[in-house]
């Protein structure tokens, strides 16, 4: 690891892509913009980047979960196969689908990076760390060596170090530049009541000794808040927030079993907390998101939301109006995996009704692209639908009575009914359904 200026790193970077696709010709048939890859969520590594930017004039942007503030200019496209806050509505957006346990696979075929550009902490005894984000990196790497491009980090004191795939010897790091930057953080929603009935509901399915899997959000928030009195709680999950430090704090957690997990998302005590801790390890996605992996984890506890849920117990948790909101994500890896875990449950949690589009988010059938399906239960504010083992019929019928809003129940109940033998030998006709908002309407 050579550590450089930003005005050398600047000219390093220009002298390696000369010739190799560098964006100088983008509008040029032939000409490959060169692929960067970069730390996503909340550990963008902005000097890097904005080195990166000036100097290359077009070039694809490979992150994951991109938030605001990222390169956007022309010339520049961001590639994803999870969209964040920072890419969702831009015109040169390139949403790739991808459940996250494959993501690290394109790195070796069409998104090949050129140049790998992370966010670490400081050199200690010969080794720097990924810190918070793990994740799909140590692929992005492993790729970028293979076939010669550059990896570029940004040492930061900031960031802590936290043990795992995400501890790099300096030799695997080509160029560095040392430059201090505050760690940001997601914003803290206060969960309202419909959330504390939901996390109290999906809490209610989870015993002593399980092993958690939570997503981002409100809804995973309030279950973890509602889980402080269980005891040897285990965690395997691509996600940690400062809902398991509390956990941690309130004795749930089992002191004797390694958390494992491949990204953080929370505040600054939560990376306190993880700095140096042997008990946190942080892995990569090809093995905190391999469904053979979660599989073996005593009583794994899926529990993810979505935007809509449907009578064929389908859920979309990823489109909104027909437009990309986010992606598969994890939670079809995490879904397959904990429905075939020893006493595991696959959990969609999400309220009944979204306020802002005024609309059921329980749905006849879905319109939009289905994110996971098969769950064992779906919960809602209002009650909990046990759906293994059920006919078709059967679930859809619990899914009204216990997870619908009533104010759909009659719509609902109607649609079910044309299920039945009879109803179908005759005609038909579909119950309108209006399209749900996404979070920010």
């Amino acid at each position: 690891m050579r550590t450089v200026s930003t005005s050398l790193l600047a000219r390093m970077i220009a002298a390696r892509l000369a010739g190799h696709g560098d964006g100088s010709r983008a509008d040029h048939p032939g000409d490959r913009r060169p692929v960067v890859v970069a730390s996503g969520n909340f550990a963008s590594p902005d000097v890097v980047l904005g080195v990166v930017d000036e100097t290359v004039a077009a070039y694809r942007l490979f992150v994951l979960n991109p938030q605001a503030g990222l390169p956007a200019r022309p010339g520049v496209s961001q590639v994803t196969p999870f969209v964040g806050p920072g890419a969702r509505g831009l015109a040169t957006l390139e949403y790739v689908p991808c459940r996250l346990s494959l993501v690290p696979r394109l790195f070796a075929g069409p998104y090949r990076p050129d140049v790998v550009v992370v966010h670490t902490s400081p050199p200690v005894h010969g080794r720097v760390s990924l810190g918070t984000e793990v994740n799909i990196l140590p692929a992005a790497i492993e790729a970028a060596r293979a076939s010669g491009g550059l990896v570029v980090a940004q040492l930061n004191p900031d960031m802590p170090y936290t043990f795992g795939d995400g501890e790099l010897s300096v030799d695997d790091v080509d160029l560095a530049v040392e430059a201090q930057q505050p760690l940001a953080h997601p914003a803290v929603r206060a969960g309202d009541a419909v959330m504390q009935a939901i996390g109290a509901r999906v809490a209610a399915l989870v015993g002593d000794g399980a092993t958690l899997q939570l997503g981002i959000g409100a809804v995973p928030n309030a279950v973890l808040a509602a889980l402080s009195d269980r005891r040897g709680l285990r965690v395997w999950t691509e996600t940690c927030s400062d809902g398991v430090l509390a956990l941690e704090h309130a004795g749930a957690l089992d002191p004797d079993t390694e958390l494992v997990t491949s990204f953080l998302f929370g505040s600054a005590q939560l990376y306190r907390w993880v700095d140096r801790n042997p008990r946190v390890r942080l892995l990569r996605t090809e093995t905190v998101n391999d469904p053979g992996r979660i599989a073996r984890r005593p009583a794994m506890t899926s529990i993810n939301t979505a935007l809509q849920v449907d009578l064929h117990a389908q859920a979309n948790a990823s489109y909104v109006r027909g437009r990309i909101w986010s992606g598969f994500g994890g939670q079809p890896d995490f879904v397959a995996g904990a429905l075939h875990a020893p006493g595991g449950r696959a959990v969609i949690a999400l309220p009944s009704w979204h306020a802002k589009s005024d609309a059921s988010t329980v749905v006849a059938s879905l319109r939009e692209p289905t994110t996971s399906f098969q769950h064992s239960h779906i919960v809602s504010e209002h009650g909990t639908a046990a759906l293994w083992g059920q006919s078709l019929q059967g679930q859809a019928q619990v899914l009204v009575s216990q997870v619908a809003d009533p104010r759909a129940r009659e719509e609902l109940t109607s649609e079910v009914e044309r299920w039945s033998p009879a109803a179908r030998s005759g005609p038909q006709t579909s119950p309108s359904r209006r399209a749900v908002r996404g979070p920010e309407g």
